[in-house]
Protein backbone atom coordinates (compact mmCIF):
# COMPACT_ATOMS: atom_id res chain seq x y z
CA UNK A 1 0.00 0.00 0.00
CA UNK A 2 1.33 3.44 -1.24
CA UNK A 3 1.68 6.09 1.29
CA UNK A 4 -1.16 8.50 -0.89
CA UNK A 5 -2.99 5.36 -0.43
CA UNK A 6 -2.76 4.51 3.34
CA UNK A 7 -3.36 8.49 4.05
CA UNK A 8 -6.98 8.80 2.28
CA UNK A 9 -7.52 5.14 4.03
CA UNK A 10 -6.78 6.40 7.78
CA UNK A 11 -8.98 9.80 6.68
CA UNK A 12 -11.53 7.60 5.68
CA UNK A 13 -11.74 5.95 8.68
CA UNK A 14 -11.71 9.21 10.61
CA UNK A 15 -14.60 10.19 8.96
CA UNK A 16 -16.81 7.09 9.16
CA UNK A 17 -16.12 6.07 13.14
CA UNK A 18 -13.60 9.37 14.33
CA UNK A 19 -13.15 7.08 18.12
CA UNK A 20 -11.36 3.82 16.35
CA UNK A 21 -8.95 6.07 14.49
CA UNK A 22 -8.51 7.50 17.83
CA UNK A 23 -8.52 4.70 20.50
CA UNK A 24 -7.44 0.75 20.62
CA UNK A 25 -9.88 -1.68 20.41
CA UNK A 26 -12.01 -2.25 23.22
CA UNK A 27 -10.86 -5.03 24.08
CA UNK A 28 -6.80 -3.71 24.19
CA UNK A 29 -8.03 -1.04 26.26
CA UNK A 30 -9.84 -3.47 28.99
CA UNK A 31 -6.87 -5.52 28.81
CA UNK A 32 -4.31 -2.92 29.69
CA UNK A 33 -6.69 -1.40 32.42
CA UNK A 34 -7.19 -5.35 34.11
CA UNK A 35 -2.86 -5.18 33.81
CA UNK A 36 -2.53 -2.26 35.55
CA UNK A 37 -5.20 -2.61 38.06
CA UNK A 38 -3.88 -5.90 39.40
CA UNK A 39 -0.03 -4.67 39.61
CA UNK A 40 -1.58 -1.63 41.37
CA UNK A 41 -3.27 -4.48 43.55
CA UNK A 42 -0.50 -7.23 44.24
CA UNK A 43 2.28 -4.30 44.33
CA UNK A 44 1.02 -1.51 46.39
CA UNK A 45 -2.61 -2.52 47.86
CA UNK A 46 -1.99 -5.74 49.28
CA UNK A 47 1.59 -4.77 50.99
CA UNK A 48 -0.22 -1.51 52.42
CA UNK A 49 -3.03 -3.66 53.89
CA UNK A 50 -0.67 -6.19 55.23
CA UNK A 51 0.89 -3.14 57.35
CA UNK A 52 -1.63 -1.83 58.78
CA UNK A 53 -3.09 -5.52 59.39
CA UNK A 54 0.09 -6.77 61.35
CA UNK A 55 0.35 -3.67 63.01
CA UNK A 56 -2.29 -4.09 64.47
CA UNK A 57 -2.43 -7.50 65.24
CA UNK A 58 -1.66 -7.65 68.87
CA UNK A 59 -4.52 -4.39 69.28
CA UNK A 60 -5.32 -1.15 69.46
CA UNK A 61 -3.29 -0.86 72.60
CA UNK A 62 -0.07 -2.19 72.07
CA UNK A 63 -0.05 -0.37 69.10
CA UNK A 64 -0.16 3.22 70.29
CA UNK A 65 2.12 2.03 72.76
CA UNK A 66 4.65 0.83 69.71
CA UNK A 67 4.55 4.10 68.58
CA UNK A 68 4.60 5.82 71.96
CA UNK A 69 7.77 4.30 72.95
CA UNK A 70 10.73 6.75 73.74
CA UNK A 71 13.26 5.43 70.90
CA UNK A 72 10.14 5.77 68.19
CA UNK A 73 9.40 9.04 69.17
CA UNK A 74 13.10 10.44 69.01
CA UNK A 75 12.82 8.30 65.65
CA UNK A 76 9.79 10.66 64.73
CA UNK A 77 11.56 13.67 65.74
CA UNK A 78 14.80 13.13 64.10
CA UNK A 79 13.43 12.15 61.10
CA UNK A 80 10.70 15.47 60.79
CA UNK A 81 13.70 17.72 61.65
CA UNK A 82 16.19 16.14 58.76
CA UNK A 83 13.01 16.59 56.67
CA UNK A 84 12.96 19.89 57.78
CA UNK A 85 16.64 20.71 57.34
CA UNK A 86 16.21 19.07 53.59
CA UNK A 87 13.56 20.99 52.67
CA UNK A 88 14.77 24.20 53.05
CA UNK A 89 18.47 24.06 52.00
CA UNK A 90 17.08 22.39 48.86
CA UNK A 91 14.77 25.34 48.47
CA UNK A 92 17.35 27.64 48.71
CA UNK A 93 19.57 25.83 46.24
CA UNK A 94 16.32 24.99 44.02
CA UNK A 95 15.37 28.71 43.64
CA UNK A 96 19.07 29.59 42.52
CA UNK A 97 19.97 27.37 40.63
CA UNK A 98 16.74 27.42 38.48
CA UNK A 99 17.05 31.02 38.73
CA UNK A 100 20.50 30.81 37.44
CA UNK A 101 19.86 28.46 34.66
CA UNK A 102 16.84 29.92 33.52
CA UNK A 103 18.19 33.81 33.44
CA UNK A 104 21.04 33.36 32.69
CA UNK A 105 24.35 32.73 30.12
CA UNK A 106 27.24 31.58 32.07
CA UNK A 107 30.63 29.24 31.14
CA UNK A 108 29.71 26.04 33.51
CA UNK A 109 25.81 26.47 32.74
CA UNK A 110 25.81 22.59 31.25
CA UNK A 111 28.15 21.22 33.57
CA UNK A 112 25.85 22.67 36.54
CA UNK A 113 22.76 20.95 35.09
CA UNK A 114 24.30 17.61 34.76
CA UNK A 115 25.80 18.00 38.50
CA UNK A 116 22.25 18.61 39.51
CA UNK A 117 21.31 15.03 38.02
CA UNK A 118 24.42 13.53 40.16
CA UNK A 119 22.39 12.22 42.78
CA UNK A 120 19.93 9.76 40.40
CA UNK A 121 22.78 7.85 39.59
CA UNK A 122 24.84 7.49 42.49
CA UNK A 123 24.02 5.00 44.80
CA UNK A 124 22.33 6.44 48.49
CA UNK A 125 24.94 4.04 50.07
CA UNK A 126 27.88 5.11 48.17
CA UNK A 127 26.97 9.07 48.94
CA UNK A 128 26.76 7.94 52.90
CA UNK A 129 30.23 6.72 52.49
CA UNK A 130 31.42 9.43 50.80
CA UNK A 131 31.02 11.85 53.45
CA UNK A 132 31.80 8.73 56.10
CA UNK A 133 35.63 9.22 54.18
CA UNK A 134 35.12 13.06 54.61
CA UNK A 135 34.54 13.60 58.07
CA UNK A 136 34.84 10.15 59.63
CA UNK A 137 37.20 9.55 62.24
CA UNK A 138 39.94 8.58 59.89
CA UNK A 139 38.92 10.67 57.41
CA UNK A 140 40.08 13.58 55.26
CA UNK A 141 38.90 16.01 57.78
CA UNK A 142 38.20 13.86 60.79
CA UNK A 143 41.13 14.72 62.45
CA UNK A 144 40.47 18.51 62.59
CA UNK A 145 37.27 17.97 63.23
CA UNK A 146 38.19 15.54 66.12
CA UNK A 147 40.36 18.37 67.51
CA UNK A 148 37.46 20.73 67.79
CA UNK A 149 35.51 18.64 69.31
CA UNK A 150 32.96 18.81 66.28
CA UNK A 151 30.27 16.02 65.24
CA UNK A 152 29.23 15.24 62.06
CA UNK A 153 29.35 11.48 61.60
CA UNK A 154 27.06 9.62 63.81
CA UNK A 155 25.44 12.52 64.50
CA UNK A 156 22.37 14.82 63.13
CA UNK A 157 24.68 16.77 60.99
CA UNK A 158 25.76 13.99 59.41
CA UNK A 159 22.02 12.66 58.44
CA UNK A 160 21.21 16.14 57.43
CA UNK A 161 24.06 16.08 54.83
CA UNK A 162 23.92 13.03 53.00
CA UNK A 163 19.55 13.81 53.19
CA UNK A 164 20.07 17.09 51.42
CA UNK A 165 22.64 14.77 49.07
CA UNK A 166 20.05 12.19 48.08
CA UNK A 167 17.16 14.85 47.73
CA UNK A 168 18.66 18.22 45.94
CA UNK A 169 17.53 17.63 42.69
CA UNK A 170 13.73 17.45 43.30
CA UNK A 171 12.83 21.10 43.64
CA UNK A 172 15.71 22.37 41.32
CA UNK A 173 14.18 19.99 38.73
CA UNK A 174 10.41 21.07 38.92
CA UNK A 175 11.46 24.84 39.05
CA UNK A 176 13.68 24.63 35.58
CA UNK A 177 11.37 23.84 32.95
CA UNK A 178 8.55 26.28 34.70
CA UNK A 179 10.53 28.92 34.83
CA UNK A 180 11.66 28.04 30.95
CA UNK A 181 8.71 28.19 29.75
CA UNK A 182 7.70 31.08 31.25
CA UNK A 183 10.76 33.12 30.01
CA UNK A 184 11.60 36.31 31.13
CA UNK A 185 9.44 38.85 29.72
CA UNK A 186 7.23 39.92 33.33
CA UNK A 187 10.71 39.95 35.34
CA UNK A 188 12.18 42.45 32.53
CA UNK A 189 9.16 44.42 32.15
CA UNK A 190 9.11 44.88 35.92
CA UNK A 191 13.07 45.96 35.65
CA UNK A 192 11.65 48.33 33.36
CA UNK A 193 9.33 49.75 35.54
CA UNK A 194 11.85 50.22 38.04
CA UNK A 195 11.38 47.58 40.49
CA UNK A 196 14.48 45.72 42.31
CA UNK A 197 15.82 42.54 42.33
CA UNK A 198 14.05 41.40 45.68
CA UNK A 199 11.41 43.05 44.41
CA UNK A 200 11.06 41.43 41.20
CA UNK A 201 11.86 38.05 43.19
CA UNK A 202 8.85 38.56 45.44
CA UNK A 203 6.30 40.06 43.30
CA UNK A 204 6.77 38.67 40.31
CA UNK A 205 8.59 35.55 39.92
CA UNK A 206 7.76 33.30 42.77
CA UNK A 207 4.18 34.42 42.61
CA UNK A 208 4.96 31.87 38.91
CA UNK A 209 6.47 29.40 40.13
CA UNK A 210 4.93 28.99 43.66
CA UNK A 211 3.01 25.66 42.56
CA UNK A 212 6.38 24.41 41.23
CA UNK A 213 7.88 25.55 44.17
CA UNK A 214 5.36 23.37 46.32
CA UNK A 215 5.34 20.36 44.44
CA UNK A 216 8.92 19.87 44.27
CA UNK A 217 9.04 20.77 48.44
CA UNK A 218 6.42 17.93 48.57
CA UNK A 219 8.78 15.29 46.47
CA UNK A 220 11.87 16.43 48.82
CA UNK A 221 10.01 15.87 51.86
CA UNK A 222 8.83 12.69 50.83
CA UNK A 223 12.23 11.24 49.97
CA UNK A 224 14.11 12.94 53.03
CA UNK A 225 11.67 10.91 55.44
CA UNK A 226 11.88 7.66 53.99
CA UNK A 227 15.72 7.58 53.00
CA UNK A 228 17.61 4.52 54.56
CA UNK A 229 20.42 4.26 52.16
CA UNK A 230 22.68 7.45 52.72
CA UNK A 231 21.61 7.75 56.36
CA UNK A 232 22.06 3.77 57.42
CA UNK A 233 25.96 4.49 56.65
CA UNK A 234 26.16 8.15 58.28
CA UNK A 235 23.93 7.94 61.63
CA UNK A 236 25.87 4.60 63.60
CA UNK A 237 22.09 3.23 64.74
CA UNK A 238 22.43 4.62 67.73
CA UNK A 239 18.92 3.49 69.26
CA UNK A 240 16.88 6.58 70.60
CA UNK A 241 19.82 9.42 69.03
CA UNK A 242 20.53 8.76 65.47
CA UNK A 243 18.06 6.62 63.69
CA UNK A 244 14.85 7.72 62.02
CA UNK A 245 12.02 6.11 61.18
CA UNK A 246 13.25 3.92 58.86
CA UNK A 247 16.71 2.63 60.57
CA UNK A 248 13.86 1.93 64.20
CA UNK A 249 11.95 -0.01 61.73
CA UNK A 250 14.97 -1.92 60.53
CA UNK A 251 15.94 -1.94 64.50
CA UNK A 252 12.91 -3.91 65.70
CA UNK A 253 12.69 -5.87 62.41
CA UNK A 254 15.50 -7.24 63.17
CA UNK A 255 14.93 -7.47 66.94
CA UNK A 256 12.20 -9.52 66.55
CA UNK A 257 9.92 -7.60 67.34
CA UNK A 258 7.44 -7.90 64.41
CA UNK A 259 4.54 -6.22 65.54
CA UNK A 260 6.30 -2.99 66.50
CA UNK A 261 8.22 -2.95 63.44
CA UNK A 262 5.12 -3.11 61.26
CA UNK A 263 3.31 -0.38 64.01
CA UNK A 264 6.21 1.91 63.28
CA UNK A 265 6.18 1.33 59.44
CA UNK A 266 2.27 2.18 59.35
CA UNK A 267 3.39 5.40 60.65
CA UNK A 268 5.87 5.78 57.95
CA UNK A 269 3.23 4.97 55.56
CA UNK A 270 0.53 6.84 56.55
CA UNK A 271 2.71 10.36 56.07
CA UNK A 272 3.77 8.80 52.74
CA UNK A 273 -0.13 8.43 52.03
CA UNK A 274 -0.77 11.73 53.51
CA UNK A 275 1.92 13.52 50.93
CA UNK A 276 0.63 11.43 47.98
CA UNK A 277 -2.81 12.95 48.57
CA UNK A 278 -0.69 16.57 49.12
CA UNK A 279 1.15 15.53 45.65
CA UNK A 280 -1.94 14.90 44.15
CA UNK A 281 -3.80 18.39 44.56
CA UNK A 282 -0.62 20.37 44.07
CA UNK A 283 0.11 18.36 41.29
CA UNK A 284 -3.22 18.80 39.53
CA UNK A 285 -3.29 22.50 40.14
CA UNK A 286 0.79 22.52 38.99
CA UNK A 287 -0.09 21.34 35.44
CA UNK A 288 -3.30 23.75 35.21
CA UNK A 289 -0.78 26.59 36.12
CA UNK A 290 1.25 25.25 33.43
CA UNK A 291 -0.84 24.96 30.44
CA UNK A 292 -2.14 28.25 31.33
CA UNK A 293 1.26 29.72 29.48
CA UNK A 294 0.77 31.24 26.45
CA UNK A 295 2.92 28.47 23.59
CA UNK A 296 6.55 30.00 22.96
CA UNK A 297 7.87 30.47 20.09
CA UNK A 298 10.33 28.34 18.31
CA UNK A 299 13.36 29.49 18.78
CA UNK A 300 12.45 32.73 21.28
CA UNK A 301 14.86 32.52 23.87
CA UNK A 302 14.23 31.41 27.39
Amino acid sequence: MSRETLIVTLKGDRKTDPARALTEPLWVRWTLITVALLFIALFLLVPLAQVFTSALDKGIAYYFEAIREPDALSAVKLTLLTALFSVVFNSIFGLASAWAITKFRFPGKNLLITLIDLPFTVSPVVSGLIYVLLFGLQGLLGPWLQAHNLHIIFALPGIVLATIFVTFPFISRELIPLMQEQGSEEEEAAMVLGANGPQIFWKVTLPNIQWGLLYGVILCNARAMGEFGAVSVVSGHIRGLTNTLPLHVELLYNDYNFTAAFAVASLLTFLAVVTLIAKTLVGLKYESERQALPPRLEGEPT
